[in-house]
């Protein structure tokens, strides 16, 4: 009779624990599978729980570039804006300070008449023709400003390219 018991004990926990393990990793399971999609689906808090220290603040915005010294303005279409170190006119590398990030873009030579100035490191292009600027990203092939034009140009002036400089020089002679 002990043994009967025995065996009949043995076999309702060996029953019990093939269920229990079973219900055990199919709850894992469930909860593995919940947890990810919770991740996923969280939404951004609407403000800080966790205020940034003042250290913190100093370094995030010491990350940002200022803007140069004497870059001048140049306003898009879409409100956008860039600034703008250099002379077009003869210098080989200007700066554009874009997005709180300067960019130091060499000149490229053009058959156009237009300035091009393109780094292929940032992939930042800037092409200015006589009535305005624009600026492109060749990492993502988009146009990232269009129609950008300084103060003077608004009020009429042509851009102060390369091409507009030798036009004006009367030291140069162009053929009829």
């Amino acid at each position: 009779m002990n043994k009967l018991l025995i065996a009949a004990i043995v076999g309702t926990l060996a029953t019990t624990s093939v269920f229990v393990s079973a219900d055990a990793s199919a709850a894992t399971t469930a909860a593995s599978g919940t947890a990810a999609t919770a991740k996923a689906k969280r939404p951004a808090p609407a403000r800080r729980i966790v205020k940034r220290s003042s250290k913190a603040e100093a370094a995030a915005a010491a990350k940002t570039d200022p803007i140069p010294e004497g870059a001048v303005k140049w306003s898009c279409k879409d409100g956008t804006a860039f600034y703008l170190k250099g002379d077009m006119k003869r210098d080989a590398i200007v700066t554009v300070n874009w997005a709180k990030k300067d960019y130091k873009l060499p000149r490229q030579d053009t058959t156009t008449g237009a300035d091009r100035f393109h780094d292929s490191a940032s992939g930042m292009d800037l092409v200015v023709i006589p009535s305005k600027a624009m600026l492109f990203s060749d990492k993502d092939e988009s146009r990232l400003a269009d129609e950008c034009m300084t103060a003077e140009m608004a009020a009429g002036a042509n851009a102060p390219t390369q091409a507009e400089a030798l036009k004006q020089n009367p030291l140069i002679k162009t053929a009829p």
